[in-house]
């Protein structure tokens, strides 16, 4: 193929945010997923584990591993849910609070850097796009399930 198609614009972009975003959490012995998730859970509140996963659009056995080095490193804490007898909700400890600002700033920062360079018209149709692209494929307007 010649020309660049949109998925190969859209994966080779993420992979160098994610490379970006690992290499800054390397710098404090972390990863980008763990940076996500904690920006995924409230900090106040806490969110419940089954909440989580839909949130951050991630499958149960992924995020279930990444809580458990998060655990391990004193980031999060486990509590039982008192609305539900069978669930627990994730808690941010005073280091996970610490880690969350250090990921908000770095996300922030990238944000803030795009916006200086690309205008907001441009923005917002990389939005735009992005959503069109988000419904198409959450509505299965690309492939129909039924295809053979």
């Amino acid at each position: 193929m010649k020309e660049r198609t949109i998925d190969y614009i859209l994966r080779t972009t993420w992979l160098a945010v994610q490379k970006m975003y690992n290499e800054e959490a390397a710098k404090f012995e972390s990863t980008m997923a763990t940076g996500f998730t904690l920006l995924s859970i409230d900090p106040e509140q806490g969110t419940p584990s089954t909440a989580l996963g839909p949130k951050m659009g991630m499958e149960a056995t992924s995020l279930s591993r990444i809580l458990k080095t998060m655990e391990a490193k004193g980031l999060i804490e486990r509590h039982p849910n008192p609305d539900d007898g069978r669930g627990v909700i994730i808690h941010l400890t005073e280091f996970g609070r610490e880690k969350r600002a250090y990921s908000k700033e770095k996300v922030l920062t990238f944000n803030d850097s795009i916006r200086k360079n690309v205008s907001e018209e441009k923005l917002n149709t990389f939005y735009e796009v992005a959503d069109v692209i988000s419904d198409m494929i959450c509505n299965k307007k690309i492939y129909d399930q039924n295809d053979k």
